[in-house]
Parts: C-alpha cells; sequence; structure tokens
C-alpha cells in the first residue's frame, strides 16, 4: 500500500526547489508540471468520492465518471492562466502541455508502485498508453480554447464542447482498455496515434499560423 501524498511531496520539492533557480517560461513550465501532478492527487480524491456516493464499480467509475472528472480538473488551470494570468495562445498552449505530461507521470509513478512493474513491454505501453493519453487530451483541450478565442466564441457552451471531446478521447482509452484482447490493443495504440496527428498539426503551424509571419518580419 502506497501513499500518494508522500508520493507527490518525494516528487515536487526538489522540482519546486527548482523553480527557484529559473526565469521565465522554463520556469512556468516547471510549474505547470508540478501542478499537473497536484491535479491528478485531486481527481483521485474526486473519483474515489463519486465511486463511493454513486455505488458504482470500479470498472464502470473509470468509463464514465473519471474521465469527466479528470479533465475537468485539467480544464480549470487552463482557464486560470487565460482569464487570470492573461497568457497569450503559445503560452497557454504550453502551459496545458506541462500539465497534461505532470498529470500522466504521477498518475504512472503511482500506478507502478501500486500494481509493481511487471515487464519492460508492461512499463512501455504504459508510458505510451496511458501517458500520452493524458498529454494528447490536454492538447486537444487547450488546442480547441485557442481556436475559439481567436474567433471570439469562448463561452460557456464552447468551453463544454472542448472538455465533451477531451472527455470523450479519455473515456474511450478506458473503455477498450476494460477489456482483453483486440480492443485493448486499440486502446493502447489509440493515444499514440492520436498524438502524432496532433504533432503534425502542430509542426505544420495549424493551431500557431502566425509563428511564420512574425519570424519573416
Amino acid at each position: 500500500m502506497i501513499y500518494s501524498e508522500n508520493v507527490l511531496l518525494c516528487l515536487s520539492i526538489p522540482l519546486l526547489i527548482t523553480v527557484l533557480f529559473l526565469r521565465d517560461m522554463p520556469r512556468k513550465v516547471l510549474e505547470a508540471f508540478v501542478l499537473g501532478m497536484i491535479i491528478c492527487l485531486m481527481s483521485g480524491y474526486i473519483s474515489g468520492f463519486a465511486r463511493i456516493v454513486s455505488g458504482m464499480s470500479a470498472e464502470d467509475t473509470a468509463v464514465y465518471v473519471s474521465p469527466i472528472i479528470e479533465e475537468t480538473v485539467k480544464l480549470l488551470p487552463i482557464l486560470f492562466t487565460m482569464y487570470v494570468l492573461e497568457a497569450d495562445d503559445r503560452e497557454l498552449f504550453i502551459t496545458a502541455v506541462a500539465i497534461g505530461a505532470g498529470f500522466a507521470t504521477f498518475e504512472n509513478i503511482c500506478y507502478l508502485l501500486s500494481s509493481g512493474s511487471m515487464s519492460l513491454t508492461f512499463v512501455l505501453i504504459r508510458g505510451l498508453a496511458v501517458g500520452t493519453m493524458h498529454v494528447a487530451s490536454t492538447v486537444i483541450l487547450s488546442s480547441v480554447i485557442i481556436v475559439e478565442r481567436r474567433f471570439n466564441a469562448v463561452s460557456l457552451p464552447s468551453l463544454t464542447g472542448a472538455l465533451a471531446m477531451s472527455s470523450t478521447l479519455h473515456a474511450l482509452y478506458n473503455l477498450l482498455v476494460s477489456e482483453p484482447g483486440i480492443s485493448s490493443g486499440i486502446g493502447y495504440v489509440m493515444p499514440f496515434i492520436t498524438a502524432m496527428i496532433l504533432y503534425a498539426m502542430f509542426q505544420s503551424n495549424a493551431l500557431f499560423p502566425d509563428t511564420e509571419e512574425k519570424t519573416e518580419k
């Protein structure tokens, strides 16, 4: 039995000390990474409470409840960064990616400590599947919000749509890997393929089309 709070302290204290020696974007990335680990722990508390209150099984909670809770908890600091810190599009995107990476890292570490690492193959699957899924869902969430902001279309319905997209990817992954066989294989591959598609869009400046224009000027 492990205590997730102890794991969080051991991981976050060195990172927070490192933050003291950093400036500008590296500092913000590391802060967002630590924040991602914190909200991962928070979402675990909320999901556990929701499971007890609803009386649902662990599998049903993972498919129907946890994705919505986890993606909502990721959304809140992104909105704080956008409205309170008034971050530009690129800074908002980088912050969101760092939050997703911190979330995925902390969840993977806690899972491996509690369940053990049965083999190198299992560890690689865990990293490439679950870890990539959390990063990809956060990229989708932040990208949709950035596009909405450019068209002055940020509103409760549009934010709900962005949340629905990231939650659907998350829930679909949990559903596919809940059953052994072909469905699990598809589920394990899906986040990586999604991430590669998002990476191709990022490399083509589809999300930040003004980058090349600024460089030429």
